[in-house]
This record gives C-alpha cells, structure tokens and sequence, in this order.
C-alpha cells in the first residue's frame, strides 16, 4: 500500500516538472545550445537528496529561454 502511493507520489512529481526542450529564439533551438546551457544549469544546481534541484534547474532552463 505504501509503495502504490510513493509511485503516485513520484508520478506526480514528474509530471508537474519537466525539462523544457525548445527556445524561443529559433537560432538558438538546437542541440549544442540545449547542451550548453542544460549543462551551466547543472553546474549552478547540483544533485541534491531531496530533489529541489530539479525544480532550480528547470527554472534555470526557462531564463535562457527554453520552454
């Protein structure tokens, strides 16, 4: 019983956070940028136990302009 409500519980959370993967610049739309920036938003949030960081990361992803 407790694992089927950790399993909503974490589809949920997947669910309401999301990596964003387009620009809004066109010529910014592209691998390599995504990358880049996919990769300073890593650097600037590391991993941490409770998962905050994916939250700080996609917000990250959203300032440079990636929805």
């Amino acid at each position: 019983m407790k694992f089927s409500y950790s399993l909503v519980a974490l589809l949920l959370l997947t669910a309401c956070i999301s990596e964003p993967s387009k620009n809004e610049d066109a010529s910014k739309n592209n691998q390599a940028t995504y990358r880049k920036d996919l990769r300073e938003c890593q650097e600037d949030y590391p991993e941490t136990g409770s998962g905050v960081y994916l939250r700080q990361r996609a917000g990250c992803m959203q300032l440079k302009g990636w929805k």
